[in-house]
């Protein structure tokens, strides 16, 4: 897997010696290539400059390849340049469950490289229902680590990276949307989601609604490609630039809760009835916002219920 310690020997060695360890590298992954295992493989998130060797080498090498759409991975192939027409089978999130016993037949007859289209596989891609039952049946999985849309997003954010929770891709229905929004107001990680561009600006302003206006976020546009954009500031500030219209690929981060919101201070109700209505505003029941923010904070729910019907009817 990763270059060992020997490499790091080589690397002193002199100047020419990193090559080398590249090769004696490739060299056994292109043994493993025969052996009984499942790869998964990242690949690039918009530069193809960020295909790796060992990615390179192992799509060289490939007899079967598992891909999230078969017709990128062909043309991930022709523009790299390899020579290579191994068996394409599609795995995508509609199909995978049907996929998994195949896909591991074939594994147990040799290696199988594991695709999705941009980034890691199993990381909000197909290949994490392939992984669990390849674990269950002891068929090795390995990995060929690469280019990941979280990690880089986080890692340009400017917001704390030593704790953070990927959320994957925005709920697209409303009532879901309020559900999530309510479990991570008080979670102090920092948090990570993938979302459209032209829902992109809804969402902000439910989060500044849910979170507080003044919650600190980034938007990154386009990682790695020529357009390449990363938007920092508070939610609000974010929702109003992304009103005006945003293209592309989109990755949100959001600063974590401080501690003084982990928990609910006594005279905190009116807070609570705000954050009840921001929730029924973006499509949730009235009762069920109710109960999602009574349980979180141990208030009373029916007393909650009747504060905050009572304030919606003042003037």
């Amino acid at each position: 897997m990763c270059v060992s310690v020997r490499t790091a020997w080589f690397v002193r060695a002199g100047p020419c010696t990193l090559e080398a360890a590249t090769r004696i590298h490739v060299s056994q992954h292109t043994r493993r290539s025969l052996e009984r295992v499942i790869i998964l493989a990242a690949t690039p998130i918009g530069n193809l400059g960020d295909a790796s060797p060992r990615l390179r080498e192992a799509l060289a090498e490939a007899s079967v390849i598992a891909a999230e759409d078969t017709r990128v991975a062909s043309h991930l192939l022709q523009v790299l340049g390899i020579d290579n027409r191994p068996r394409l089978i599609s795995m995508f999130e509609h199909n995978e469950g049907a996929r998994v016993d195949e896909v591991l037949a074939l594994a147990e007859a040799g290696s199988v490289l594991v695709l999705s289209d941009a980034g890691m596989p199993t990381i909000s891609d197909p290949g994490y229902q392939l992984v669990a039952a390849a674990r269950e049946r002891d068929v090795p999985v390995t990995i060929i680590p690469g280019p990941s849309a979280v990690l880089s997003a986080l890692a340009v954010s400017g917001l704390p990276t030593d704790r953070f929770s990927f959320e994957g891709f925005v709920p697209r229905k409303a009532g879901d949307r309020a559900r999530a929004w309510a479990e991570l107001k008080a979670d102090r990680h920092t948090l990570i989601f993938f979302e459209s561009p032209h829902r992109l600006a809804a969402t902000l302003a439910e989060m500044a609604a849910v979170f507080g206006e003044t919650r600190r976020a980034s938007v990154c546009r386009e990682l790695t490609k020529k357009f390449e954009q990363v938007k920092h500031g508070t939610l609000t500030d974010l929702a109003d630039w992304a009103a005006e219209g945003v293209r592309g690929e989109i990755v949100v981060v959001v600063e974590g809760a401080s501690s003084s919101a982990e928990t609910v201070k006594e005279g905190d109700e009116d807070d609570l009835v705000a954050e009840v209505l921001a929730l029924a505003k973006g499509g949730l029941r009235l009762k069920d916002a109710c109960a999602i923010v009574a349980e979180r904070s141990g208030i009373s729910k029916k007393e909650l219920y009747s504060r905050t019907v009572n304030a919606s009817h003042r003037p």
